[in-house]
């Protein structure tokens, strides 16, 4: 069962499906017309204020992906993800609560409504997509558990299983990491209503190279902080080290807010190369504070200095 009831819902938002897309330019073809003058117009009326009406096409979004665990190269993890076993599948609410649980992800597919969202996706290195996904609010799933009073962050846990994962038992393959990688957020941001686990995205189940089957979702973050193949959340008092705040802390926060006026070492981030389809393939556009969604959830940080707590 869908529930639709946000503004982010995809029922408000025109998306053109892999299949349309791909028709689309076959026939635009066949009659010899060039693909990119034919979308050009509404795409670029679209784009003006970049508009999740233009939705990185389901084919992209499946094959260039961040998932060291299969492979460091960006068509890696679409290759080599098949060997993850998503089901069975159990994830674990530990640490500050009244009582541990752990919950097979069928009986939390049962019990809470999926909705679906589409969200712009940043990565810190500078490329962006707008992604459909389906899942539900972090809150429901933290809301099963009674959270103890000194209980000030969230810490996340990817899958460890070096048999199935080849990033894991090839150290030059996984980036020479220390897995399981750990990902975490303030209360605060872990139950705001923006903040997903994702289930699925395109309206299908979400593939094992993007996160299969419980991934996390914050949109007004850089990508790495949206954890993959979730099997542990724990409550904790004091602000977790992040796998890659233990890696370079000097290059990644643990906030990793999207903003345009604090670059990286390595890349401005004032603008972004967005994935999209065919004329829109790679075109820069201006990144936007917390990546678009600043009134939404600049209050969280209204007190806080942007450029120290990066």
């Amino acid at each position: 069962m869908l529930i639709n009831k946000n503004k982010f819902d995809v029922d408000k938002i025109d998306i053109t499906s892999e299949e349309n897309y791909i028709n689309r330019r076959k026939i635009l073809k066949l009659f010899g017309i060039s693909t990119a003058i034919a979308i050009a117009p509404n795409a670029l009326k679209a784009n003006e204020k970049y508009s999740l009406k233009t939705i990185t096409p389901e084919n992209k979004a499946k094959s260039y992906n961040n998932f060291y665990e299969f492979g460091l190269d960006k068509s890696d993890p679409y290759k080599n993800a098949h060997t993850l076993k998503t089901r069975p599948w159990e994830i674990k609410i530990t640490g500050e609560v009244a009582k541990e649980i752990t919950l097979s992800i069928d009986d939390i597919l049962r019990d809470i409504p999926i909705i679906q969202r589409a969200y712009r996706f940043r990565c810190v290195e500078a490329w962006s997509m707008n992604i459909p996904w389906n899942g539900f609010e972090l809150n429901k799933l933290l809301n099963k558990v009674k959270i103890k009073g000194n209980a000030k962050f969230v810490q996340f846990k990817t899958k460890y299983a070096p048999d199935e994962m080849i990033g894991q038992r090839n150290s030059y393959i996984g980036g020479f990491i220390k897995y399981p990688y750990i990902e975490g957020l303030r209360i605060d941001e872990a139950m705001h209503p923006l903040t997903l686990i994702a289930t699925g995205m395109y309206g299908k189940d979400l593939p094992n190279q993007n996160g299969a089957p419980l991934r996390l979702i914050v949109p007004w973050k850089y990508g790495f902080k949206s954890i993959k193949s979730i099997v542990e959340i724990k409550l904790v008092e004091k602000m977790p080290t992040s796998t890659w705040m233990q890696l370079q802390s000097e290059e990644y926060g643990f906030y990793a807010n999207v903003n345009p006026n604090v670059s990286h070492p390595r890349w401005s981030q004032r603008e972004e190369r967005f994935i999209g389809g065919g004329f829109f393939n790679f075109k820069k556009v201006p990144t936007l504070m917390f990546n678009g969604y600043e009134n939404e959830v600049a209050s969280m940080y209204s007190r806080m200095d942007l450029v120290k707590n990066f």
